[in-house]
């Protein structure tokens, strides 16, 4: 079993979907995937006097988004950063709520998120997408908080501190480098 913890704005959980996706399809390991809600931060604007820790969290922000679109490049994916992240804490939620094969709607999500600037904490959006990837009827939209804090618990009990984390017998990995390791230990 192979549990994988993600976050539909988070451009490392974006970029890590599909590389996981093959993966999953090569060793043929069941999945279980979990939402974990990411705190991403806007890139701080130069202001004048600038500290010398001001600098560096601009200048580090920057080089993040920068890495994020280079190997968003590799992959052939444009990547558009939001000047402010949105909260996808309904869809997360959902996803929560999903067990069986929610693949097509975690796609769907980050397609909505990343290229169509959709807001993933709005009601109207996230049905639309429960609804296009075949989930309608399977998520009450009554229980979502409840089921992210639900999942949000999980998460902090197995040390998820940010996504995409994968949970591989017992192990932790954060980040989508760890991908080879894991399919190492997959198939050993």
């Amino acid at each position: 079993m192979l549990i994988i913890y993600i976050d539909f704005n988070s451009p490392a959980s974006y970029l890590a979907f599909q590389p996981t996706i093959e993966l999953i399809n090569r060793v043929k390991v069941a999945v279980r995937w979990r939402p974990f809600r990411t705190v991403l931060q806007p890139i701080p604007e130069k202001v004048a006097n600038e500290t010398a820790g001001q600098s560096h969290r601009r200048t580090r922000a920057i080089s993040r988004q920068t890495t994020h679109k280079h190997y968003a490049k590799l992959q052939g994916i444009d990547l558009c950063f939001r000047d402010s992240p949105g909260k996808t804490d309904l869809a997360l939620g959902v996803l929560a709520q999903l067990s069986d094969s929610p693949e097509t709607y975690i796609r769907q999500a980050f397609q909505a998120y990343w290229h169509e600037n959709k807001d993933l904490n709005d009601l109207e959006t996230v049905n639309k997408i429960i609804e296009s990837s075949g989930h309608i009827g399977l998520v009450q939209n009554s229980t979502t908080q409840s089921s992210l804090t639900e999942a949000m618990r999980e998460a902090e009990e197995l040390k998820v501190i940010d996504a995409p984390a994968y949970i591989v017998h017992d192990q932790l990995f954060i980040g989508r480098e760890h991908l080879p390791w894991i399919e190492e230990i997959l198939t050993s």
